[in-house]
């Protein structure tokens, strides 16, 4: 026998037992139920690993907690109108002043539920990035359009929040989150 093989095409030459390097044993054992290694799709081609979470995505969910910042804010300055509109009304001397200032109040007060409603939903759609599905993409698409909408009843005030809604849609609608959002979960 010659060393090195020079015929390609044969077969390579087997070492006798006990001559040659001693060979390392294998790193793993064989699969308990044989077959694929867990993991792996059942077409066998493992697909797109995705190691973290797309940087487009921990965008939108940076922008989803600027949104809930920014709705506090609104919500401490709506509370802080409600008070001064109660002692507005109070102060009120005719029924004509009295029936105004309860519809300022009714009105902030609705303002405020929907500020508080809004906040809470950025935060939960924020905390839902690392762990949930399809659903949460979807969700902040929505949330962002949503944001979008109202913020033109309120135009030059609603102005940021205009442009993190549009951000939020469109980080939200790429296909890297369609991928993340999509990913099998063990």
């Amino acid at each position: 026998m010659s060393y090195p093989n020079q015929n390609p095409y044969s077969q390579p030459p087997v070492p006798q037992p006990g001559y040659g390097p001693p060979q390392p044993p294998a790193p793993y054992g064989p699969y308990p139920g044989g077959g694929m290694p867990p993991g792996m799709p059942p077409g066998g081609v493992p697909g797109p690993q995705l190691t973290g979470m797309p940087g487009g995505l921990k965008a939108a969910r940076v922008l989803l907690f600027v949104l809930a910042g920014l709705n506090l804010i609104g919500l401490c300055l709506a509370v802080t109108g409600l008070g001064a509109v109660s002692k507005a009304a109070k102060d009120a001397i005719t029924d004509d002043n009295h029936a105004a200032a309860n519809v300022g109040k009714g009105l902030l007060i609705v303002l405020i539920v929907f500020i508080a409603i809004f906040t809470v939903l950025a935060v939960v759609l924020a905390l839902q990035f690392a762990s949930g599905g399809n659903g949460v993409r979807v969700g902040a698409a929505v949330f962002g359009a949503a944001t979008l909408v109202v913020s033109f009843f309120v135009f030059p005030f609603g102005l940021i929040h205009s442009v993190l809604g549009v951000m939020i849609i469109a980080f939200s609608s790429k296909e890297d989150a369609k991928a993340w959002f999509n990913r099998p979960r063990y």
